[in-house]
């Protein structure tokens, strides 16, 4: 990736690592702090429950989740990717006495590290595993779709199929709880335009049915209807405990090495070999985008990093160059792309997932919807004494 720092346009955030380059929604104040870093502080404020009180909500929920599930297999669900998110996820759960099913997308691009993973913590904790399998034909189609179309978040099609598959879950098992490995302190921070919509099923079908040639048969799917019976009528969300726990990713990193014999994958999220390959090359190469930025500044934020220590990780390279040539080997033959083909790909030019179409409008005005007609449902059940 080439980067003019000299541009005498550039501008770096002195506080965290963000900068305004391949980031539109970037803005700095008087000070040369980006909004970023407030946006941060006003998340944490809200949604970080902390100390005494983090512990009481934990329990509570744990009471609850445990109330709830009474008489069934399963009383929660949790997405087990294998990454330091999801298996201190696992970790809690265990420790808390929670019975949970843990779901695992293979869209066949595990690394071997992360399968060893996945088996050292289901049998550690000794939870079951419902490992989804999806049709590679169908899924490697969609995935190039998405390289065709040169829209900038590949990963929706792994993230929507695993959150569908979820909610189809819970609902087969009657549970409404999926807790989730998302939380504020590691990984808050993330740029509008570098990322979009998981669950805008609208938005994918679009995409693919321009894009891809292969009938979707298999491919777990997550429309507007479906959108409003799991929200409203199952009233499922997912729950992010770790927002309830101390969550330093050193020290967790320690933790789960001697509980759950995990290992490192040396990157966020890089359990995923198409991952790796798609943050530390395709991202920077043809977006211009080094998503490090945003997880160092999450870190710098959250305490757990000075800014010179990322500064000094921003200097390393994304890739051993031996290291990258057999990746991208092995990424084109996987998708059955000759050298050129995937050069043309790289270098067509780039469209915004605006571009196509979307549910979002949909799901705005319906949303607007269920908060106007709130107060009304509210009296109407005091009437009828529910």
């Amino acid at each position: 990736m080439i980067v003019d720092n000299k541009d005498p346009k550039y501008q770096q955030c002195t506080v965290t690592v963000m900068d305004n380059i391949a980031d539109p929604d970037i803005r700095f104040d008087e000070k040369g702090i980006c909004n970023y870093y407030y946006e941060y502080q006003q998340a944490a404020i809200k949604g970080l429950v902390t100390g005494e009180a983090g512990e009481k909500k934990l329990e509570d929920l744990v009471h609850r989740i445990k109330a709830d599930g009474k008489g069934n297999r399963y009383d929660c669900l949790i997405g087990l990717s294998g990454g330091v998110d999801s298996t201190y996820v696992a970790w809690l759960v265990k420790q808390h006495g929670l019975r949970p099913l843990a779901v695992h997308l293979d869209n066949g691009w595990d690394s071997e590290l992360a399968v060893r993973n996945v088996e050292n913590i289901i049998t550690r904790c000794g939870f079951d595993l419902f490992s989804l399998v999806i049709d590679w034909e169908e899924f490697r189609d969609i995935q190039l779709a998405y390289l065709y179309a040169s829209v900038v978040d590949i990963e929706v099609v792994s993230d929507h199929a695993i959150f569908a598959s979820m909610y189809k879950l819970a609902r087969e098992h009657n549970t409404g709880y999926i807790i989730s490995g998302t939380n504020i302190v590691t990984e808050y921070i993330m740029p509008p335009s570098w990322l979009y919509d998981k669950m805008d099923y609208a938005n994918l079908k679009d995409i693919h049915s321009r894009f891809g040639k292969k009938r979707l048969n298999t491919y777990p799917y997550f429309d507007f209807r479906k959108h409003v019976y799991y929200s409203s009528v199952l009233r499922l969300n997912p729950i992010s405990i770790l927002n309830y726990v101390p969550y330093n990713k050193n020290e967790v990193k320690e933790i789960i090495r001697k509980e759950l014999d995990w290992r490192d994958y040396g990157g966020k999220h890089y359990e995923s070999q198409f991952t790796k390959f798609y943050q530390a090359y395709i991202l920077p190469e043809k977006f211009h985008i080094d998503k490090r930025k945003a997880h160092l500044s999450t870190l710098i934020c959250s305490g757990q990093m000075t800014r010179s220590a990322a500064l000094l990780e921003l200097e390393k390279p994304l890739y051993d160059p031996a290291q990258l040539q057999s990746d991208k080997e092995y990424v084109m033959k996987k998708f059955g792309l000759t050298p050129q083909e995937f050069e043309k790909i790289m270098h067509l030019p780039i469209k915004k997932h605006a571009a196509f179409k979307s549910d979002r409008k949909l799901k705005e005005r319906y949303m607007n919807m269920l908060i106007k007609t709130a107060p009304l449902r509210r009296s109407f059940k005091k009437l009828i004494g529910r």
